[in-house]
């Protein structure tokens, strides 16, 4: 058919590659609409996060968001600068901040694209009739790559701090062979 592509490969390869293309082009078009209110797309997900979910640990958001606690931290600074969000601190624990939405915040997501209750939907949001459904299936999705991935995103940390000693490993014993003088690592004899 004229206007029709043939795609090659597996099914589920072509779906991955498309999703991935899907969610580069919803985050350029999100970019774009948080430029016209003066804010960053990160700053927007925060936002919205915590209206979702007011009252969420600091460091519980960050895993959420798959961010260092650092770089949430400073996102969070400009937040509560600009009157948004509100830290607050926790009744048990001190160490522990939670985050409330500010009454200044609501009118900024309110006037967000696909924040606002009355808001005109984006057109490709509005091109998907069984979107309640497509949400579903890909929620199964993404719960099944999570449980079926030996590393899940709560362990960023670790992953990250797993790779920063193996680098640091790796480094230790290459100095260690230059002062023996050796570049190459000794070579095992046949047993």
């Amino acid at each position: 058919m004229e206007g029709e592509t043939t795609m090659r490969g597996s099914v589920d390869m072509n779906f991955l590659f498309t999703l991935g293309e899907v969610q580069r082009l919803v985050r350029a078009y999100a970019d774009k609409q948080a430029a016209r209110y003066g804010i960053t797309r990160a700053q927007w997900a925060v936002l919205a996060k915590v209206e979702r979910t007011e009252g969420l640990k600091q460091s519980e958001l960050a895993e959420q968001m798959e961010m260092q606690p650092i770089t949430l931290t400073r996102l969070i600074d400009k937040l509560c600068d600009n009157g948004w969000i509100e830290r607050r601190g926790d009744e048990t624990d001190r160490r522990v901040n939670r985050l409330y939405l500010k009454k200044a915040a609501r009118p900024l997501l309110a006037s967000l694209p696909g924040c606002a209750p009355n808001s005109p939907r984006p057109r490709w949001k509005a091109s998907i009739p069984r979107m309640p459904r497509l949400l579903a299936q890909l929620e199964r999705s993404r719960r099944t790559f999570v449980t079926r991935s030996r590393i899940p995103s709560a362990s960023l940390r670790e992953r990250n701090s797993a790779m920063l000693i193996q680098s640091s490993n790796s480094a230790r014993a290459k100095a260690l062979r230059q002062r023996r003088g050796r570049n190459s690592p000794p070579s095992r004899a046949a047993a």
